[in-house]
């Protein structure tokens, strides 16, 4: 037996927000996260963008510790909050502090007791897309170049850039006894970890989890995207996301974290707890198509197949959560896949990346608690900047073995929300999606349907 699953807590980090509060505020008053990146600025023509949806140490209640024997190498983060033991501190990165920062947020809305935290049955599933990239590189700047002893790196190294250490701080901040697994799938890594939360829990592995995404500012990231040029550049800030907007040319590279606190439906239930939201139902695949970076309209019908099986019309959701990152291909191919299996009448269309850009590993997670926030506030957040639609048929569309709605997306303005609005929300479907050709959908819907 398939057991439900139920969204307990949230929290997370978000850009220039003090708190979800205030990231809740701003999203739906249609505001934009997003601005001009000091530190991309300094390197000059070398970059071709220059904005980003980034959180600075100091906004994050954080002040870098430099070591007195390396240049340049912070050699800890001093929470000057006190949020976080200085133990559990000296493991870490800036993303792992945040995931433990949203932890602390998402396990104080569950309502959990320490027992509970405590248990076997209790879980940590966190991943990010990339990370530890600001401390590895002054490490090796040290070491090769600077010619500096290994053992001046001190004992942490290895733990503040290892793949998993994500979850593992956050395991060691709650001392919980149950799995501690990260799963990385690019841009859909957030999404995925929770879906993996999920499956852990409705196939009775785990009564409890503690699931997302994180994605630590780092310019080493925004680098690696620069260098692709697929950035968004030539915009002011606040204008520079545009999914589905005929002068999009790229996305917004940003970083937050996303953390959800899930538990089995029936226990919640019975202790009494704030039930958020409800899981209904996760599938993820593969395109197959070979293409390391090109979406694929066939994939991504599939994943709603997937997603939906036979229960298209129980499912069928009242708000589509698109990847929506403001690539020319992507923004097109994800519209016409949403439109062929669901229609065009009986949901809007959000696309998060318009206000706050593409958070990388932590996105998926980002934009799910966003989902619950929908849902809370019977609220779609909007597509903003998507002012100017193609009326013409996108060239693809014109291509022989193209199977799919032939009309131009100017067709489907009215799926697509400029400003956030107000209309009954029962269920949300999220869409993410990575390079290496992954694929991740989730329907959360509201208690009691």
């Amino acid at each position: 037996m398939i057991r439900k699953v139920a969204v307990v807590g949230i929290g997370g980090m978000f850009p220039t927000c003090k708190d979800i509060g205030e990231f809740s505020d701003k999203i739906f008053a249609g505001k934009s996260l997003i601005r001009e990146w000091d530190e991309a600025i300094l390197h000059g023509k070398k970059m071709r963008s220059t904005v980003s949806g980034y959180i600075s140490v100091a906004e994050s209640g954080l002040e870098e510790i430099p070591s007195t024997l390396l240049v340049n190498y912070p050699e800890i983060f001093k929470d000057k909050l006190n949020r976080i033991p200085v133990e559990n501190l000296v493991t870490a990165d800036l993303g792992s502090i945040w995931a433990m920062l949203g932890t602390q947020d998402a396990i104080a809305m569950s309502g959990w007791s320490e027992p509970e935290i405590h248990s076997e049955q209790t879980g940590v599933v966190i991943g990010s897309g990339a990370g530890g990239n600001e401390v590895s590189r002054k490490s090796w700047h040290n070491f090769f170049a600077l010619d500096k002893k290994t053992r001046y790196l001190g004992s942490h190294n290895v733990d503040r850039c290892m793949v998993y250490r994500d979850a593992a701080n956050v395991s060691c901040l709650i001392q919980n006894k149950g799995v501690c697994e990260c799963i990385g799938s690019a841009c859909a890594t957030g999404l995925g970890n929770i879906g993996y939360a999920y499956r852990l829990i409705a196939f009775g592995l785990q009564d409890r989890i503690i699931a997302g995404g994180t994605e630590g500012t780092s310019m080493e990231s925004f680098i690696g995207f620069d260098a692709m040029q697929v950035l968004s550049r030539g915009h002011e800030p606040g204008k520079s996301s545009r999914p589905f907007d005929m002068d999009r040319n790229g996305f917004v590279c940003s970083f937050g974290a996303g953390i959800v606190a899930l538990e089995a439906y029936d226990i919640a239930k019975a202790r009494g707890a704030n039930i958020l939201a409800v899981i209904d139902n996760y599938f993820n695949n593969s395109d197959g198509s070979g293409d390391m970076f090109a979406p694929s309209n066939e994939g991504q019908l599939r994943l709603w197949k997937g997603l939906m099986g036979n229960n298209k019309d129980r499912l069928f959701p009242d708000v589509v959560k698109v990847h929506g990152t403001s690539t020319p291909l992507g923004d097109a191919i994800e519209l016409f896949s949403v439109v062929n299996f669901l229609g065009d009448k009986g949901y809007h269309i959000s696309a998060p990346k318009s206000q706050f850009g593409h958070m990388l590993g932590a996105a998926g997670a980002v934009e799910f608690v966003l989902a619950v926030l929908m849902l809370r506030e019977q609220k779609v957040s909007p597509c903003l900047n998507s002012d100017n639609l193609n009326e013409q048929p996108e060239a693809f569309q014109l291509e022989a073995d193209w199977n799919n709605t032939k009309e131009p997306i100017a067709a489907y303005r009215h799926l697509l929300p400029q400003q956030p609005i107000e209309k009954e929300i029962n269920r949300i479907v999220c869409l993410n999606y990575g390079f290496g050709s992954t694929n991740s959908a989730i329907a959360v819907s509201k208690d009691g349907l």
